[in-house]
């Protein structure tokens, strides 16, 4: 009788063979995939090496998947970079679903056509869910076809549900990837929590690979990029729920992404100093300027393996280590200051790939065949990074710095190192690519700036330097590394300059620059409860952005005349049932409380399209930024929108909330918001009502401001997605992000149309995007009649202190002249000569809308 837990391969193919360590392809050599062998084929047709079902058939035909009786999922991969033929010389001679036995034919293929196209021949096979099994070799010593190779015996894994659970029910898939960047560490991460509610086994597949979302390591080598469509299998009991489960975390954002932004971190590098002596050239991640001594930051140099390990005591080693970085993390976890979510959710996924088994089966393997275990978690990172950087995705590449990461904190477990680090004051440091723990860590010194020679401008390490006003630059190159410990430095990151030997004079300009910018903050903080006049008598509010009671209390301790924009997404997500009513009213209330007698507007809820909500299931769309979203949903959605209109029609007092409605395009939806407004005010009895005002962030809105401007009480312009618009350019993608500026001539005069609009029924104009933050756009919109500007909490003493600078009248004459520039770099020009008395530089701003 066959045994059901075991199953024989046979050589698929005639000719020799190859480790799979030696195939020309990270993804396959690394073991990301899976363990196997591979086979340099003699002839052009592939055969079945086993029995069992068509679970996965590439379209272009050059790889297939089969599910044999226990099991075990066999990856069939004929050549490397075979997909690039995108089926030209492939015949495969099943079908997905179909059942074959051991020796039929599977794929015909023209062995001369791939040898001159592709990299290797080299043909891969594998088993791609192997932590459910072992693999024996059989020592076979010929190259026949059908010769025994590998023996795949079925191994008790606690947890893991038995071939006969799985057995009870197979579901696939396909979802469209929503997530900004496609699936790096974050909602590989996601995807894995997700599945560990289920007792299915749950692959991805993409292309011509596929992944077990347990592994985070498998699923970002796969390669899936922000829009990609992929394919979840599920099998077991409960595949059908886990299934939908995958699919709307597929297709829902994580929550909190923020990327690097044209207001918080153009990519500029200072390709013009490249060569100029003493200046190396890189690319901002972090914007500022900033002096110090440079301190390097080396990492662990690994002393060689000698050899004669004992493989017990080295798996007893690692474990300890792993466990010893696991309570590190969870301890750097919870001592997080509040805000910090970029942070928390680096540090959890951080914890995922801990737990990784494609990594820690890698590293057990090499501590099985003699490496000590250092020598052994150092190759399985190496590995998965290289997979990484190998991927035709730039984030992804970055994100092989999460892995060195996890690579440098185990290696100092496992070698007794600890990082007590010794910094002189105001240290520029500097290091090959620093890792978010490193940041952590700097985050308890004086530290004025960083330089990194890899790296790039969204790396995890570039988002915390953000959040926390560090000046970074990034790709400056190996000469970095070349410069001595204790020089001094100038770190430009505005520029993408590096000064490496700065006159005295320079040194002494930049060191009062830092100085004076240090007193000038207290001095504007000291001031910020003061309300911001032009030299010639106009009053501008300076409002805050924020999203919840505690940001609004923090405004108010910081100056804010009001809350701008209260973003009441923060009552919606992260839940999987909606808030009802009366939850939506005292968080309301409680923002109303918190700013005392000053007024908030309230943006009622902005989801859809690429901000999905788990008990709001919506179709998942080609182009979700244009799709079905804001005031679009709550129209197809009124029960929704109608809760939230009554719990903001019973905050008190009215007089002091002011209700915005976000992606208004139409004057018909407007009217309908306000007359159902109306009624529910009705009912509810309530005599005085809260004004009703319209976002301004598409070009229709702002084309159409007069007439809107007829049933609106008020204006607040969106720059952030007003820009993306108006430019046909994401604002998150990595090669546009630079050159979506919201202060383009084509901006400018959308924003003065839509104040004249306002004007001429007497309605005020508000900023709440990005632009509001930036001082050097302040005599601009003050120009153009904004009335209001809705800033980050931290910037309202100085961009208050700006509008006090400022005579509006002249802002007005050199606005209306900006209009007629040709690009953004003029605009910016020209504000740059227009504010050059004062020096003002921009602080950092998250472009979060």
């Amino acid at each position: 009788m066959p045994d059901n837990n075991n199953i024989i391969l046979h050589a698929p193919l005639a000719g020799p063979r190859v480790a799979l360590a030696e195939v020309p392809d990270p993804v396959f050599s690394s073991g990301t995939l899976g363990d196997g062998i591979a086979i340099d084929p003699l002839d052009g047709c592939l055969y079945a090496p086993c029995a069992g079902e068509v679970v996965h058939l590439a379209r272009t035909g050059h790889a297939l998947t089969l599910r044999a009786a226990n099991g075990a999922e066999i990856l069939l991969h004929i050549g490397v970079d075979t997909v690039q033929l995108l089926g030209r010389g492939f015949s495969p001679q099943v079908a997905l679903g179909e059942q074959v036995e051991q020796g039929q034919a599977l794929v015909h293929f023209d062995l001369d056509l791939v040898a001159q196209h592709c990299t290797s021949l080299v043909t891969v096979m594998l088993v791609g869910n192997g932590q459910g099994y072992e693999l024996l070799a059989l020592g076979s010593v010929t190259d026949s076809l059908g010769e025994p190779l590998l023996e795949v015996r079925g191994k008790a894994i606690a947890g893991t549900p038995s071939a006969g659970a799985q057995a009870q029910g197979n579901a696939r898939g396909q979802a469209r990837v929503a997530h900004h960047g496609g699936l790096h560490a974050r909602p590989a991460a996601l995807l894995r929590q997700t599945a560990q509610r289920f007792q299915s086994r749950i692959l991805l597949h993409f292309h011509d690979r596929e992944a077990a979302v347990d592994s985070l390591v498998a699923v970002m080598g796969l390669g899936v990029g922000e829009g990609d469509e992929v394919t979840v299998s599920c099998s077991g009991a409960d595949c059908q729920e886990a299934l939908q489960a995958m699919l709307q975390a597929l297709q829902t954002p994580t929550v909190g992404e923020r990327h690097a932004s044209p207001a918080a971190a153009a990519p500029v590098t200072a390709q013009a100093t490249r060569h100029e002596p003493g200046v190396i050239g890189g690319v901002c991640a972090s914007p500022g300027l900033a002096l110090g001594p440079l301190a390097r930051l080396d990492g662990i140099s690994l002393p060689p393996d000698n050899g004669g390990n004992h493989p017990p005591e080295q798996h007893a080693a690692l474990d300890a280590a792993l466990t010893a970085v696991r309570h590190a993390i969870d301890r750097d976890w919870r001592h997080l200051p509040r805000g910090q979510e970029d942070a928390a959710a680096i540090l959890e996924a951080h914890l995922a790939l801990l737990d990784d088994p494609a990594l820690l089966d890698a590293a057990r393997r090499h501590i099985d065949q003699g490496s000590a275990a250092s020598h052994a978690w150092s190759r399985a990172i190496d590995a998965q990074c290289q997979v990484l950087r190998s991927l035709d995705n730039p984030l992804l590449a970055e994100r092989a710095n999460d892995l060195h990461d996890l690579q440098q904190r185990v290696l100092r477990a496992l070698l007794g190192e600890t990082r007590e680090l010794r910094l002189p004051p105001s240290a520029i440091v500097v290091a090959h690519e620093l890792t978010p723990s490193d940041l952590l860590l700097l985050a308890r010194h004086d530290v004025a700036g960083l330089c990194m020679a890899a790296g790039g401008a969204t790396s995890h390490v570039a988002i915390l330097a953000r959040a926390r006003g560090l000046p970074c630059l990034v790709a400056l190159g190996e000469t970095l590394l070349e410069l001595p410990a204790g020089s001094t430095l100038v770190v430009d990151a505005d520029n993408g300059r590096l000064e490496t030997r700065a006159a005295p004079q320079r040194l002494a300009e930049v060191r009062q620059h830092c100085q004076q910018r240090h007193e000038q903050r207290q001095h504007q903080q000291a001031a910020a409860h003061q309300p911001a006049r032009t030299r010639d008598g106009r009053l501008v509010e300076i409002a805050a952005n924020v999203a919840g009671a505690d940001e609004a209390a923090q405004a108010l301790a910081q100056g804010a005349d009001g809350v701008g924009l209260l973003r009441s997404e923060f009552l919606f997500v992260d839940r999987h049932t909606a808030p009802d009513e009366q939850e939506q009213r005292l968080a309301y209330q409680a923002v109303l409380d918190a700013m005392d007698t000053r007024p908030v507007i309230i943006r009622t809820i902005d989801v859809g399209g690429d901000k999905q909500l788990d008990y709001l299931p919506l179709p998942a769309e080609a182009n979700p930024v244009l799709g079905l979203r804001g005031i679009r949903l709550g129209l197809v959605r009124p029960q929704l929108l109608d809760q939230q209109l009554r719990a903001l029609l019973s905050v008190s007092p009215q007089r002091r909330c002011r209700i915005m409605l976000p992606m208004v395009t139409e004057v018909d939806e407007l009217i309908a918001i306000r007359q159902r407004l109306d009624q529910l005010a009705d009912e509810l009895g309530v005599a005085e009502r809260a004004e009703l005002g319209v976002m301004i962030e598409v070009p229709a809105a702002a084309l159409l401001a007069e007439r809107l401007a007829e049933h609106a009480d008020f204006f607040s312009i969106g720059t952030n997605d007003l820009s993306q618009y108006t430019l046909a350019m994401d604002r998150d993608h990595a090669g546009l992000a630079a050159r979506v500026d919201a202060l383009h001539p084509a901006l400018l005069r959308l924003i003065d149309l839509t104040c004249q609009g306002a004007a001429k029924h007497g309605r005020w104009v508000g900023v709440c995007g990005a632009l509001a933050s930036d001082p050097l756009a302040t005599p601009v919109l003050v120009g153009l009649g904004v009335a209001e500007l809705s800033v980050s909490a931290p910037q309202i003493g100085e961009i208050k202190a700006r509008v006090r600078e400022l005579d509006a009248a002249q802002c007005q004459r050199f606005s209306q002249g900006l209009l007629a520039l040709s690009s953004a770099a003029a605009v910016r020009q020209a504000c740059r000569d227009f504010t050059a008395p004062q020096a003002q530089s921009p602080a950092p701003v998250a472009l979060q809308q």
